[in-house]
């Protein structure tokens, strides 16, 4: 099974990447690069996670990313403000989605962990994947943080996660946390959600391959 998987700089989506590698699957990490909503130094991160998993699994891993400042700042001029995140996650669904099926890929995967932030809570997982078409895999949805924190320790990843970083500017006071999906569908209207999720993995490349090859 080929697998598209999401990866940041945090401490989940890298033991998720893992943890279904390691069970079989062919592992190509997406990273949505957030600039310049989060720090400059948050790309060379993903990169260190990504051969700390390769140590970690003792074989390459394809290492892509595709903007997503452009789809923060419209999200932020056409739709609700506490709404940022649930809408920041769906257009990251959409784009790897579209990614995975330029790769012929089977699923796309995630670090969600029930509940811990915003985007996470068991309304806005459905309403982020409402419609989406295509299998979406959560491997690590029912772990605890410290379940999580453990595993990352074991397979060498937990030290440059925990890295300071700037968080992302982007995230609101107040974030929606019980979203509905025809609500969504109203604010996805406004800014064509759609085209805009294609025209980011459009811009999808091979981070670590000096020529930045297109896909």
């Amino acid at each position: 099974m080929r697998i598209v998987c999401l990866i940041s700089g945090g401490i989940d989506s890298p033991v998720a990447a893992y943890t279904l590698a390691r069970n079989g699957a062919e592992v190509i990490l997406l990273h949505m690069d957030n600039r310049p909503y989060s720090g400059e130094g948050s790309v060379n991160k993903v990169v260190r996670l990504a051969e700390a998993l390769e140590s970690a699994l003792g074989r390459p891993l394809e290492l892509l990313t595709a903007p997503h400042g452009v789809s923060q700042l419209r999200i932020s001029q056409h739709c609700r403000k506490n709404l940022q995140c649930v809408l920041c996650k769906r257009t990251m669904l959409k784009v790897a989605r579209n990614v995975a099926r330029k790769l012929e890929a089977d699923a796309i995967a995630t670090g969600d962990s029930l509940g811990q932030v915003a985007s996470q809570t068991l309304y806005n997982i459905n309403a982020e994947e409402i419609g989406l078409g295509f299998p979406v895999l959560r491997p690590l949805i029912g772990l605890d943080k410290l379940e999580i924190e453990h595993l990352a320790k074991e397979i060498g990843t937990y030290g440059t996660s925990i890295e300071k970083g700037d968080a992302c500017s982007m995230v609101p006071f107040r974030p929606a946390t019980m979203v509905g999906p025809r609500l969504i569908a109203e604010q996805e209207e406004c800014l064509d959600l759609e085209a805009l999720a294609m025209e980011m993995a459009e811009e999808a490349f091979l981070l670590r391959t000096p020529s930045r090859t297109r896909i």
